[in-house]
């Protein structure tokens, strides 16, 4: 119980911003939760976090530990959840997020057969572009794709997501096809405008050291959808995500190129603050994405979503 209890307030500490804000809301004295943390550092032999008097700061094991307390007192809530729940329903208002073009294709659809299984839940879907900030305006969970940098939110992953240089069949038959990332420069590449937040370019692995790129090309954009229609028409080479083209490329509508020179994957993750208690409503939705996005077939799928 002592080892769980050092976890939980490492956790919350964390998350909160420090020890006395932790402390305020168990309704502990702030030595306490300092004691607990002295605790902790002690048993693991390691340094979690840099403490002074104006801010906490992670060190790196605490940022690799925190990730997996994280995971851990998740699962626990969910455990309990499950047995706690018994035969009680679902219900209530449920609040999601996710960003625009990853939610039209692989969100929204769901959310009409998790509805039909969860008939006392209602449901808002938010589609934005923008880093939603789930305590402050209120959302029960977010799926985002990409790193994950807040170490204040709870994230669980539920697949992998690869960016592949992609081209229409017609295109490299007319062109040819690059055999390295250094040839990208003799093809038109179809490239994130400036503005948009695709900053360090197009990731490649090249003698084990991963690369980053920035080909130039006769069309940019700031929508990454345009880009995906202008590939898809044959006017060059893509780097998008498999989320967005595993249908074109198992249809042969699109095909990968460099395969051999792909960048280790993110991660698609349902996100969720950091809670003592997860809400049923919230658990099951999670269990539902976790269920969908961990077949390969859900990917390949043109329009229709699998049951």
């Amino acid at each position: 119980m002592a080892k769980l209890k050092q976890l939980e307030s490492f956790v919350s500490v964390v998350a909160r911003g420090s020890l006395t804000a932790a402390a305020h809301a168990e309704g502990v004295a702030p030595a306490i939760m300092g004691r607990r943390l002295d605790a902790l550092e002690e048993r693991l032999g390691v340094k979690l976090l840099v403490r002074t008097t104006r801010r906490i700061t992670l060190t790196h094991e605490g940022s690799a530990f925190l990730e997996d307390c994280q995971r851990l007192l998740a699962d626990l809530a969910n455990a309990e959840a499950s047995v706690s729940a018994g035969g009680v329903k679902a219900s209530g208002h449920l609040r999601i997020t996710a960003p625009a073009g990853f939610g039209r294709r692989h969100v929204a659809p769901l959310v009409p057969r998790f509805r039909a299984q969860h008939v006392d839940v209602t449901i808002t879907l938010n589609l934005s572009d923008r880093v939603v900030d789930l305590a402050g305006e209120g959302f029960d969970c977010a799926v985002r794709v990409g790193d994950m940098p807040d170490s204040s939110l709870v994230s669980v992953r539920m697949a992998d997501n690869r960016r592949l240089c992609v081209a229409t069949p017609r295109y490299l038959q007319t062109h040819g096809t690059p055999q390295h990332p250094g040839e990208l420069a003799k093809f038109d590449c179809l490239t994130l405008s400036s503005e948009a937040s695709q900053t360090r370019g197009w990731a490649f692995t090249v003698e084990g050291e991963l690369l980053h790129l920035k080909p130039g090309g006769p069309l940019d954009c700031s929508d990454g959808q345009v880009l995906h229609d202008w590939c898809l028409a044959g006017y060059g080479i893509a780097w998008r995500s498999t989320w967005e083209v595993e249908s074109e490329l198992a249809a042969g509508r699109l095909v990968a190129v460099l395969e051999d020179f792909t960048a280790p994957p993110n991660g698609i993750y349902a996100v969720f603050p950091q809670r003592k208690h997860l809400p049923l409503r919230v658990r099951l939705w999670i269990d539902f994405l976790k269920h969908h996005y961990s077949r390969p077939e859900f990917w390949r799928a043109p329009a229709a979503v699998p049951a």
